[in-house]
């Protein structure tokens, strides 16, 4: 009889059987991103409320979508003057943002944007032909 090499063939089947026993390793993590903006140009103040010195902070909510771009605005907090609110809204709209990313995949995102209109601390030129145009009624 050989008993060495039954040995080392129960010894080798051990090993195999032990090897089959380890868990895999975890999958390789893939990195999650927050949502990050890209171009949020300031929106437009319109200008005969600048010129008034009428100003505000209206707070936007919105969803961002998978594409990066603003799927949905809504006034969350007004600043009380709708024109005000409008311009916020179609302002924010052009907005791109490179999206929030889970396991590798782009996801929508929600968030709340301030949006200030500060009346310009020096009257613009273009305020002195506004006046006029409204002292004639035009």
């Amino acid at each position: 009889m050989d008993f060495p090499r039954i040995r080392i063939a129960l010894l080798a089947g051990s090993v195999l059987a032990i090897a089959a026993c380890q868990p895999e390793p975890p999958p390789a993590a893939v990195k999650t991103t927050e949502l990050m903006a890209v171009d949020t140009p300031p929106p437009g103040y319109p200008e005969e409320l600048a010129c008034d010195d009428i100003g505000g902070q209206v707070i936007l909510a919105m969803t961002i979508g998978v594409d990066g771009k603003p799927s949905s605005v809504e006034v969350f907090r007004s600043s009380g003057v709708p024109p005000l609110d409008q311009a916020a809204k179609e302002g924010v709209r052009t907005w791109t943002f490179k999206p929030a990313t889970r396991d590798g995949q782009p996801q929508s995102s929600r968030l709340q944007v301030p949006v200030n209109f500060n009346p310009p601390v020096e009257r613009p030129q273009s305020c002195f032909v506004l006046d006029e145009k409204r002292r004639r009624g035009g």
